[in-house]
């Protein structure tokens, strides 16, 4: 699979040219990046709330034989059985050779029989930026727990580049609780790739600082 980065909780995972768009954000919803404009046979959305439920920025093709098959596990937005924030969904994405998952705005602890669905991720898009989600500390304990083969840190902010929500933490307090860290300076990797780290830290696509 290829997987990229657009930014926020948003990414493309593609295979045989066949393409899945996770929560899109809506336009000007989430600080420093640029709008969606993408083309996908499918696209997820984790919940319902506007920096990741903008369908309208996905063009959807309809096409048979897609290579993917789609898991959900359903979790909370919050520690408190979504009373603060709502429902969140994960999603374990399969294409018969990868096993990743996309974890959505995950606010609360998984279960045992959940994260029992979890094992042996090829890869893991996991929020790490708190207040809104799990912050640096939990997300790096689930990590820890999982042992995903490859991690991709998202939903957080960057002050140097100028993206994310103020309220959230940055990258660096989840990587410094990690012992395999590479920050490439791409917005996309192939799961077939030796990274050389655990922890990869892309650029985002949509960057709009970048962009300009």
């Amino acid at each position: 699979m290829r997987i990229t980065w657009i930014g926020h909780s948003c990414f493309k995972i593609e295979k045989d040219g066949y393409s899945i768009v996770t929560d899109p954000y809506g336009d000007g919803s989430v600080p420093g990046y640029t709008g969606i404009l993408e083309t996908a046979d499918m696209v997820l959305c984790s919940h319902e709330h506007a920096d990741h439920n903008y369908r309208d920025g996905v063009e959807l093709v309809e096409r048979t034989g897609i290579p993917f098959t789609v898991r959900t596990i359903d979790t909370y937005h919050d520690e408190a059985h979504g009373t603060k924030r709502g429902a969140n969904q994960i999603f374990i994405i399969d294409d018969g050779e990868n096993r990743i998952a996309h974890f959505g705005d995950l606010g609360c602890e998984l279960t045992p029989a959940q994260m029992e669905q979890l094992q042996e991720l090829d890869a893991a898009m996991i929020p790490v930026g708190g207040y809104f989600t799990i912050d640096a500390k939990q997300a790096a304990e689930l990590v820890h727990e999982l042992n995903p083969r490859i991690v991709l840190p998202m939903h957080y902010r960057s002050a140097a580049d100028g993206f994310g929500y103020d309220v959230i933490g940055t990258v660096a307090e989840f990587t410094e609780l990690m012992d395999s860290v590479k920050t490439i300076a791409g917005s996309e990797i192939e799961t077939t790739d030796d990274l050389g780290a655990q922890v990869i830290v892309l650029q985002p696509k949509n960057l709009r600082k970048r962009m300009n």
